[in-house]
């Protein structure tokens, strides 16, 4: 993994300060595990991701709709919509409707946010 992936990997893992509970026992706290290589993001998105709590409202192909906290970052106040799913994100563990998770948020070359990891919390 390249020292760009493993820091914001990093800074996506101390973006969330509540305890994390991980779905999936394949991954627990050792993210190690992760496959970095099918997402899409390159050197300067995943430099510029952003992270942001929310809940899940539903996933449909390609997109999910979340509640998320307000992301100053980008000048986001709170809000509820749908988000595309870049292709390649990462999922770790189960995510359903009504849970939440941390989103790893990526802007892309046309300049809008997509999601490119979620992370229960």
């Amino acid at each position: 993994m390249n020292l760009i992936k493993s820091l914001t990997l990093a800074a996506f893992m101390a973006a969330s300060t509540a305890p994390v509970a991980f779905a999936d026992a394949k991954h627990g706290s050792d993210h190690s595990g992760m496959d970095h290589s099918n997402m899409t993001m390159n050197a300067e998105q995943m430099e510029g991701a952003v992270h942001t709590k929310a809940v899940v409202n539903s996933i449909g192909e390609g997109t999910a709709n979340v509640s998320h906290e307000p992301i100053p970052e980008i000048g986001w106040p709170a809000m509820t919509m749908d988000l595309p799913l870049l292709e390649g994100s990462q999922t770790m563990g189960a995510v359903n409707a009504g849970d939440s998770v941390t989103l790893m948020l990526v802007k892309g070359d046309d300049g809008l946010y997509a999601i490119g990891a979620i992370m229960p919390n």
